[in-house]
C-alpha cells in the first residue's frame, strides 16, 4: 500500500475508533439517549473527519517532503476512513438497547484496534503484544475518562 493512503487510512481509523467511543461512551452515560448519541457520532463522522483530513493534510504538507498527489491521498483517505468507520458504530445503536449496544461498540473497536495494531506492528517487524496493548490501554484510558465525564455532567443537571 502507498505511503500516503497508509498513512491516512491508519490515522483515520485510529481516530475513528477512539474518538468515536470516547463520544458514544461519554453520552450515553451523560444522556442515556440513543438520539442524542447516534446523532453525535454523525457529528463527528463529519466535522471530526474532515479536521482530522485538514489535519493531515496540512502536516504532509509541512513536511515539504511528499508530492500534492501523496499529501491529498492522505487526506482523502483520512477522511473516507474516519467518515466511514465513525458510522460503523451507529449499526449497534440501531440493534440493541443503549447498554448492549455501548458493550458491542466497545468490543467492535477494541478488535479492530487490536487488527490494526498487529498490522502496525507485523509492517515494522516488532512483536504486536507491545503495539496492541499500548494503543488499548489508550482507548481505555479515553473511555474512563468520558465515561467519568458523562456521569459527572449528568450528576451537574439532574
Amino acid at each position: 500500500m502507498r505511503h500516503s493512503l497508509k498513512t491516512g487510512f491508519s490515522f483515520g481509523l485510529t481516530s475513528g475508533i477512539i474518538t468515536t467511543l470516547g463520544l458514544l461512551v461519554g453520552l450515553s452515560s451523560g444522556s442515556h439517549s440513543k438520539a442524542i448519541v447516534i446523532d453525535g457520532i454523525l457529528t463527528i463522522a463529519i466535522a471530526d473527519a474532515f479536521s482530522d483530513a485538514t489535519g493531515i493534510h496540512i502536516s504532509e504538507e509541512s513536511e515539504g517532503q511528499h508530492t500534492t498527489r501523496e499529501v491529498w491521498e492522505s487526506t482523502a483517505a483520512t477522511f473516507i476512513s474516519k467518515f466511514v468507520f465513525a458510522n460503523t458504530f451507529i449499526i449497534p445503536l440501531l440493534a440493541f438497547e443503549l447498554f448492549e449496544a455501548v458493550i458491542v461498540s466497545i468490543i467492535w473497536g477494541f478488535l479492530c484496534l487490536c487488527i490494526l495494531s498487529y498490522l502496525i506492528a507485523k509492517g515494522q517487524n516488532i512483536k504486536p503484544w507491545h503495539v496492541i496493548a499500548e494503543h488499548l490501554i489508550i482507548a481505555t484510558i479515553v473511555i474512563i475518562a468520558t465515561h467519568c465525564t458523562g456521569l459527572w455532567i449528568a450528576s451537574l443537571f439532574n
